[in-house]
């Protein structure tokens, strides 16, 4: 009897897509995407589906419009399918740094793209590293949300730092930094930061002794790496004899890059939860994936196995 569970990708990150197939010891769904003459996305499953558990991996990277929207019109068409389940893994969502309304006349981007997901047919999230933690209560369908920590953590530990001590870069990182000195037995040091636009950081507060220490900038998310920048220069200026960033979601612009190679950074690991997109003379990015993290979730909720024991490392 053919399987119940169908894994299936969209153009966002097919290489980790293959990857999660491969550990999960079966083949990706046969699926047509394209595009018609002014540019609207057109799509076929090519399997038959009726029945059936299935997984669409799609994170809402560059380009995040056509991502995003290509993800909505997959689910619908499998819905119309018949698809008994329609889970829709996002190892990066977009469009969560606005979660709430912090000025007035603003959108809550998160809460509309959880919405629309809904409406399309999605009847589970599987996610990784939120922007924020919130995000998952938007939803009112079941979420499963991976931390990258079991993957970067083995990583860090394997590379025995001297006297290391996790920084976060801002005030709303400092979860997640907690959670990676405990993992680690390491110190906890904090960088207040403001913001002057949304291109442009200013750090301007340190808390925590560095002198001497290996520093290890924790952060769910990099675009222009001006955060990253400005507080590897505050560390530096504390006195760290070494500094590491370990970031999830790598969303690289060109401008990152250039601002990565200019900072005091010594080393810079991330994710595959979406493509790295290199550009000429870019420095070196150390890259784990999360295939194996994935696949593990995906098997065990095809199961209805507990996810949540993932999170032991």
């Amino acid at each position: 009897m053919e399987t119940m569970l169908k894994i299936f990708t969209g153009s966002a990150n097919p290489a980790l897509a293959a990857g999660i197939a491969r550990q999960l010891k079966t083949a990706l769904g046969q699926i047509q995407i394209s595009r018609f003459p002014d540019g609207e996305i057109a799509v076929k499953i090519m399997d038959n589906i009726r029945g059936k558990d299935v997984f669409i991996i799609q994170p809402t990277c560059y380009p995040p419009n056509e991502n995003v929207m290509e993800l909505l019109i997959v689910i619908d068409a499998m819905r119309r399918a018949s698809a008994a389940r329609i889970t829709a893994v996002m190892p990066f969502f977009g469009y969560a740094r606005q979660d709430r309304k912090d000025q007035p006349r603003v959108p809550i981007t998160a809460k509309l793209v959880a919405n629309l997901l809904v409406a399309a047919g999605t009847s589970r999230l599987l996610a990784m590293d939120f922007h924020a933690q919130q995000i998952q209560g938007f939803f009112d369908i079941p979420v499963d949300h991976l931390e990258a920590s079991p993957v970067i953590v083995k990583y860090l530990r394997e590379k025995k730092y001297a006297s290391p001590v996790v920084v976060s870069p801002d005030p709303g990182g400092m979860k997640m930094a907690y959670r990676y000195s405990r993992l680690l037995n390491s110190g906890l040091a904090i960088v207040a930061k403001q913001r002057t636009s949304p291109v442009k950081v200013e750090s301007y507060n340190l808390v925590g002794d560095l002198k001497g220490k290996t520093c290890i900038l924790v952060d769910d998310l990099v675009t222009t790496g001006g955060t990253l920048g400005a507080a590897a220069k505050l560390l530096r200026s504390a006195g760290a004899s070494r500094i590491v960033a370990a970031v999830t979601h790598a969303v690289f612009t060109p401008e990152a890059y250039e601002n990565l190679k200019r900072s005091a950074i010594q080393e810079v690991v991330v994710t595959d939860s979406v493509p790295l997109r290199m550009v000429s003379g870019a420095p070196s990015v150390r890259v784990l994936s999360v295939a194996k993290l994935f696949a593990e979730a995906i098997r065990r909720i095809h199961n209805n196995q507990s996810v949540s024991s993932l999170f032991n490392i």
